[in-house]
């Protein structure tokens, strides 16, 4: 499934950090943003929660919620919440159910093995539930940035 702008989001509920649930239905009427990375306190993946984690006030000026998603199980997204003060929410989807919905549970090729994988990907979500900008293959320097000015043009406020 590839998942376009001007889409509808599809839907999702996932238990996510300090004891919290995400799910579609409470974003109805917020603009967000619906980030994918491969594995909790891996280098990029630290690099681009800090890298959002510094645009949080930026982003919440113009109304803008942040959600982390990966594959990992709650316990050491936790410690990675923690062990970097990231207070917006990261979700676990361990089954990838959610990637696969939003068609970024992909193949990998790493030292020449294919094995099924997380593909680092970012979604604008708009207060109407649909898909207004789109990220695949995220190049993670810069991208909380491109994430805000994609943010700021789109006018969500």
């Amino acid at each position: 499934m590839s998942l376009s702008e001007g889409d509808p989001a599809p839907d999702f509920r996932m238990p996510a950090t300090a004891g919290r649930t995400v799910a579609l239905n409470d974003y109805k009427g917020r603009p967000f943003v619906l980030y994918f990375y491969p594995k909790a306190d891996t280098p990029g993946c630290t690099k681009e929660a800090c890298a959002f984690q510094e645009s949080m006030p930026h982003l919440e000026q113009i109304g803008l919620d942040v959600i982390g998603v990966s594959p990992d199980k709650i316990a050491p997204i936790e410690k990675f919440a923690t062990k970097y003060g990231l207070t917006f929410p990261l979700a676990s989807d361990v089954d990838h159910a959610v990637a696969e919905r939003y068609g970024v549970w992909a193949e990998k090729s790493m030292y020449g093995k294919k094995y099924m994988g997380m593909e680092r990907s970012t979604f604008l979500i708009g207060a109407d539930g649909t898909v207004l900008k789109a990220w695949r293959k995220v190049s993670v320097t810069g991208h909380a940035d491109d994430v805000l000015k994609a943010a700021r043009a789109a006018k969500l406020v």
